[in-house]
């Protein structure tokens, strides 16, 4: 079995199991398995692929076949142009809420301490804080396998953020001068309809956002101000038919200059607004 026909055989298997993107994710379980890249691939693809090698290969693409996601089989996600570890007892970390990272990045200060809420993997403060000067923060998660990645996640990549177990401002302390959170945000009668790689490889708790997918924002936005310095600001990552009701609620609670960003396909992806 040469490189370039362990490929195209696992290239359809994926494709007749209706995996979306079966050419990528072929592709990648074979750069990752054979620790190849692209340029390697086409000066060697027609050479024997080692059996162990392919072993480890089909046994990756059988279990990707099966809509077990790939971050879950390689452990891995890039997030922030920094790799992340993952699996199944945080959300892997998605293209859109890097806006929410960047958007946090244009207002942070040195000095500032970010609080983030739901922190599950830890990507968003830790990108925070490598990408930030000097920052102090802190991530915040109910679920205690979650901080496990989170801090496993610290530790490789040698940010400086601490972590607590708290179901949300439970546990917290202080104040701060902003405070992030990607929250749960699917309505819980829709988690059925997600993709399966999903709604059951993912963890419910970390999706469901309870019956309208608002109950976590109308907590955060009410509790928040006791946590909140003056100026401080609030900033969520929100379903793309959700901005209007945090919006809302963040002008009932006295959030001023409130904004909705959106992201790169043109949909409402981030609300934020600072305390008076």
């Amino acid at each position: 079995m040469t490189w370039q026909n362990a490929l195209r055989q696992r290239e359809q298997l994926l494709a007749e199991m209706h995996i979306d993107n079966a050419a990528v994710d072929a592709w990648y379980l074979l750069e990752y398995c054979g620790e190849i890249d692209r340029t390697w691939f086409l000066l060697n693809r027609g050479e024997e692929i080692p059996d162990t090698i392919y072993r480890r290969y089909q046994e990756l693409l059988n279990k990707r076949s099966l809509h077990i996601p790939l971050q879950h089989l390689t452990g891995e996600q890039e997030f922030m142009g920094l790799p992340f570890h993952v699996n199944k007892y945080v959300l892997i970390p998605r293209q859109d809420t890097e806006i929410l990272v960047e958007e946090v990045l244009k207002i942070v200060k040195k000095g500032d301490r970010v609080l983030d809420l739901c922190t599950g993997s830890g990507c968003i403060i830790i990108s925070i804080a490598k990408m930030a000067e000097q920052i102090s923060g802190i991530g915040i998660d109910l679920s205690d396998q979650a901080l496990l990645v989170a801090k496993e996640n610290a530790r490789r990549l040698q940010a400086d953020v601490s972590f607590l177990q708290s179901d949300l401002f439970e546990q917290v302390t202080g104040e701060f001068d902003c405070i992030v959170s990607n929250p749960p945000y699917i309505a819980t009668a829709e988690i059925d309809t997600l993709m399966e790689e999903v709604r059951c490889n993912e963890p419910r708790m970390a999706l469901d956002g309870m019956e309208d997918g608002l109950f976590f924002y109308r907590k955060i936005v009410k509790e928040s101000a006791a946590y909140l310095k003056k100026g401080g600001w609030l900033c969520f990552e929100i379903g793309c038919d959700q901005a209007k009701d945090v919006s809302e609620m963040m002008r009932a609670a006295g959030y001023q200059n409130r904004k909705v960003i959106k992201d790169l396909a043109g949909l409402d992806r981030v609300v934020m607004g600072h305390r008076g």
